[in-house]
């Protein structure tokens, strides 16, 4: 598996298509969520698209936000999503190291906060993050607001 972390830029047509139909067929069809996938956040400047390429395939990805961009004074992670396929392999694990890794990179001495589908909390709490909000409903999802001190 390799990663890549690039900006919108720098990205080619086939792997754009690609991030898109993984990003639409988890979040829109899977979930049954009909919601505005293309938010005009991943064609800004800071943005980086962090993504997981197994046998010319993207199996993992997550969007990457620059301090502001989606949360006042924190950096975002947003978008996180493995390939059916893949889960059961961990890869999501990674992909959240990995985010973490380049956000701090990326923005140093920022903290992330993230909006995360309520079901997974425990998942980022085993990666260092706290709830820093009580559930709430978006796009017909519990979520909650997660963050992780640099």
């Amino acid at each position: 598996m390799i990663w890549h972390c690039k900006p919108f830029s720098e990205l080619s047509t086939h792997t754009l298509y690609q991030l898109l139909k993984l990003r639409c067929d988890v979040f829109v069809v899977e979930q049954n969520c009909p919601y505005p996938e293309l938010d005009g956040l991943d064609i800004l400047p800071e943005t980086r698209h962090l993504y997981a390429i197994h046998d010319n395939t993207i199996v993992a990805y997550a969007r990457l936000l620059a301090k502001d961009d989606s949360y006042e004074d924190h950096t975002s992670i947003g978008r996180v999503v493995v390939a059916a396929q893949y889960r059961k392999e961990k890869i999501g694990h990674a992909l959240i190291d990995q985010a973490i890794k380049q956000t701090f990179d990326l923005w140093p001495s920022t903290n992330i906060k993230i909006g995360a589908q309520f079901h997974l909390k425990k998942v980022y709490q085993s990666h260092g993050f706290e709830v820093v909000s009580e559930p709430y409903m978006e796009d017909g999802i519990e979520h909650c607001l997660m963050r992780l001190a640099y």
